[in-house]
């Protein structure tokens, strides 16, 4: 376990400190149970098997400071130490869903709202009524697909049948999500990969999750989504670089070759 904050006691903070380069790092979380991600501290290249280098293809969103810490334990006037980015927006499958876009910001006196980047959470966790709206929308375009819902299955609430659900190289066949960033031509699109989750061979679930109406953070982007996409972050410009999922690029976040001397 390493903590990767932005804070000076990072571990990417020291390594910049100690080896004089930009604050800026890398990770790539592992879709696979047998198989590592990988981590770069520093600057691109980020080369994955078979030769391809992520670091020339990432799309770049500003990152933004919590004026209140959202850690469990801080001390009063302390700024979060967390990775926030700005969503303006939601779209399935390419349609605009309606939601509170106050909740999109963040409360500068109380923090609450906003967009952040944790691997803490295993999924995304939506603030109630965004899970309430983004979810709606999600059933409604799956049923234009003819894919069946089924009983929710904990810790999920939005579950459907298989047997319509057609298997792809980028994962299930499922509408897209797209939490749109500074302008509709920059967005994060979650295909069915990191938007479903299998928990039997008949049954998959949308791989999000109700943080309930008092969420202090009203979009948590947990590790499921971050599985198989590069996210860097660079503190030095203050933005984030983002990959979106590499399985169209036919190449994973476990295909680092950890023996190689480059």
């Amino acid at each position: 376990m390493a903590g990767l904050g932005r804070t000076k006691i990072a571990l990417s903070s020291q390594f910049a400190s100690a080896f004089s380069f930009k604050r800026k790092f890398a990770v790539c979380l592992s879709s696979s149970t047998s198989a590592n991600g990988v981590a770069f501290f520093g600057d691109g290249p980020y080369s994955l098997l078979p030769g391809i280098d992520v670091s020339q293809s990432l799309t770049y969103t500003p990152l933004f400071i919590n004026p209140v810490s959202t850690a469990s334990a801080f001390s009063q006037g302390d700024a979060s130490s967390e990775y926030f980015i700005g969503v303006n927006s939601i779209k399935v499958n390419d349609k605009a869903v309606n939601i509170n876009t106050t909740l999109l910001s963040i409360n500068n006196s109380s923090g609450v709202g906003g967009t952040k980047i944790s691997t803490v959470n295993p999924y995304t966790v939506l603030e109630a009524s965004i899970f309430k709206a983004v979810t709606e929308a999600f059933v409604t375009e799956s049923a234009a697909r003819n894919i069946s819902r089924v009983a929710a299955v904990a810790p999920f609430e939005v579950c459907f049948s298989t047997e319509n659900v057609l298997s792809t190289r980028l994962g299930p066949s499922v509408p897209e999500i797209d939490l749109v960033l500074q302008n509709e031509s920059t967005y994060w699109r979650m295909f069915g990969a990191n938007s479903m989750v299998y928990v039997s061979d008949d049954v998959l679930c949308l791989g999000f999750v109700n943080g309930g109406e008092n969420a202090m953070t009203s979009i948590v982007i947990g590790g499921h989504q971050l599985e198989d996409n590069l996210v860097q972050f660079d503190l030095a410009a203050s933005r984030v670089g983002f990959s979106s999922t590499l399985l169209g690029r036919q190449t994973t976040c476990s295909n680092f070759n950890f023996t190689s001397i480059a």
